[in-house]
């Protein structure tokens, strides 16, 4: 296995050194590259990465932290965060690093450092699968989330006098607006959208702690676990594990994000990267701690799973909270379909040999963002999800497999520094990977016993 690994890589950097010497794709390799989203633009600036990174990462799961919270309590819970910011923001700086690690190649897309890692056929089955049920769960669970909260905007702007309207249909309704947003071509091109959600993720986060603050403690608040048994008590905590997990996961779209920012051996891109990845994780901990911290302090444990529930009054302002959180929804959901759309029409275009073009892309994407709808629409339990999802996939994307590649590609003395701290991380992502899911999945069982399809 190990002379395995090390031919590939001798050979890898030999075919990479001359690739930097000569450029060996054909034209029509070019300009399929050049069509493709991920790689059809590379003048990003620096910012840029700042506010994708915010609106990848800084998801609704914000919301559902003073939930977590008090299924962890404070002592755990407050360690809980602060271990997670940390290793991931570890685990992404080595992701920025792996980027650019070959002379003259980028790894633009998470499978293709997981094939510089593990070989060209197993490299791909251990990422895509993964990738894959991260970013389409992301957007299956947004588009429950965009649903959800256009309902809460419409019951809250005119209650008691409209009708009540299902679920279902404000989905559709989020989901309309994919359906025209999809057909932009690539990263850049959305950045606009992506910007506006990044700045949406501050305000709501600032709307939800500021109104906790201004709310205060409830008079009869109580900061013990809510379950009845031992077993409640402790599979909510897991859950909670895979709740947190969810909110620090943006690493499944890092690659993708610096393929866009231009690089020179004289500039690499990690530079510019890295700098808006400070920012994103500044901004980051200025959402989640006072979100976690204050929604728990005003509410203890009655808090709901969302905290803008909890708070039921200004009327107004959770109003514009909630629209704030369908804005900046719409934003993550198309950053987390990118990398999705730009799997599909590499499938299509290198594989099946289709014509690379506009009514390829319409329907490819249009049918993307269907199943999507259809799925979120069959199955609205939320917080569950989120706990299922986030042990399950994005655990070993986010907190451990950066550590494994980078263990498996600079191979570093055993019980160095280095291999001392990925070794933690590993074993702190493989426990929340076979905790969370369990957690999640009992939540999904429970709320799933009072549920009536497309209700």
């Amino acid at each position: 296995m190990g002379t395995q690994a090390l031919y590939t890589e001798q050979n890898s950097y030999t075919s990479n050194n001359n690739t930097a010497k000569v450029d060996g794709r054909s034209d029509k390799q070019k300009a399929i590259d050049e069509w493709l989203p991920i790689t059809s633009s590379r003048n990003a600036k620096w910012w840029y990465s700042a506010f994708h990174n915010v609106t990848a990462m800084v998801g609704a799961g914000v919301l559902s932290l003073p939930y977590a919270m008090s299924e962890l309590g404070w002592g755990p819970g407050i360690a809980v965060l602060i271990i997670s910011w940390i290793v991931t923001l570890y685990t992404l700086w080595q992701m920025v690093e792996m980027h650019e690690m070959v002379p003259g190649k980028r790894f633009d897309r998470y499978h293709e450092l997981g094939q510089h890692a593990f070989g060209e056929k197993l490299g791909l089955w251990i990422v895509v699968p993964q990738q894959l049920i991260v970013e389409v769960g992301v957007n299956i669970v947004y588009m429950v989330t965009g649903g959800k909260s256009l309902k809460k905007f419409h019951d809250v702007i005119c209650m008691p006098h409209c009708k009540d309207i299902k679920t279902t249909y404000f989905i559709m309704i989020f989901a309309s607006v994919h359906f025209v947003l999809s057909q932009l071509p690539n990263f850049n091109s959305i950045s606009g959208v992506s910007l506006a959600a990044a700045v949406m993720s501050l305000s709501y986060s600032t709307i939800a702690w500021g109104a906790s603050v201004d709310k205060g403690r409830q008079p009869d608040v109580q900061y013990g676990y809510k379950a009845h048994s031992t077993a409640g008590t402790v599979f909510n905590f897991f859950s909670a594990l895979g709740d947190v997990a969810f909110a620090y996961a943006g690493h499944n779209v890092v690659l993708e994000i610096q393929a866009t920012i231009p690089s020179t051996p004289e500039k690499p891109s990690k530079k510019p990267m890295w700098k808006g990845v400070i920012v994103a994780y500044i901004i980051v901990a200025l959402c989640y701690f006072p979100v976690a911290l204050v929604g728990y302090w005003a509410f203890g444990n009655t808090v709901d799973d969302n905290i803008l529930l909890s708070l039921q009054k200004p009327r107004w302002l959770i109003a514009i909270a909630n629209m704030m959180v369908v804005i900046h929804v719409i934003g993550s959901y198309q950053i987390y379909a990118m990398p999705v759309f730009d799997m599909m029409e590499t499938v299509l275009v290198k594989k099946l040999h289709f014509t690379p073009g506009v009514p390829l892309r319409l329907i490819s994407r249009t049918v993307y963002v269907a199943f999507t709808m259809f799925v979120a629409i069959t199955f609205p339990f939320f917080g569950g999800l989120l706990g299922f999802f986030g042990g399950f996939a994005f655990a070993p994307t986010t907190y451990f497999l950066p550590c494994i590649m980078w263990l498996a590609i600079y191979k570093p003395k055993k019980f160095s520094l280095s291999w001392i701290i990925n070794w933690i991380c590993i074993i702190l992502g493989v426990l929340l990977m076979i905790i969370s899911p369990i957690g999640g999945l009992r939540q999904i069982i429970i709320q799933a016993k009072d549920y009536q399809f497309y209700s």
